[in-house]
């Protein structure tokens, strides 16, 4: 049974699972993958972005990055957008997107790098 479209987006970030969802209804219709970087400044570090197939289109994704940011800002961190989609998003909107400093990056890299399970 196909959604009814009318039906706003929520996002809910769910910390201890790593993902924030968009939630239509009672369906999670997209997601983002992230870890919080584990020295200070605890960026949160988007890993992956996905939507649901039948979705796409709808500005779902850039909706969940938007939102990641928000989270972000109001937490007082940074964000290290290692999803593709994400960086794409955040080179696009620069004024609701601040870069994160280049030794935050790395030490994401490196984090990633050496817990599989990031990923």
């Amino acid at each position: 049974m196909p959604q009814d479209r009318s039906t706003p987006i929520e996002f809910q970030d769910e910390r201890k699972a790593g993902r924030l969802l968009a939630v239509e209804g009672e369906a999670v219709v997209g997601f983002i993958a992230y870890f919080v970087l584990a020295e200070a400044p605890h960026a949160l570090v988007a890993v992956h972005t996905v939507v649901e197939p039948e979705h796409e289109g709808r500005g779902i994704a850039g909706g969940l990055v938007r939102t990641f940011y928000g989270i972000a800002a109001a937490e007082g961190v940074p964000v290290v957008p290692l999803c593709p989609y994400a960086a794409s998003w955040a080179a696009k909107h620069p004024d609701e997107a601040p870069g994160a400093p280049a030794a935050v990056v790395a030490a994401a890299k490196a984090q990633l790098a050496s817990d599989a399970d990031l990923w």
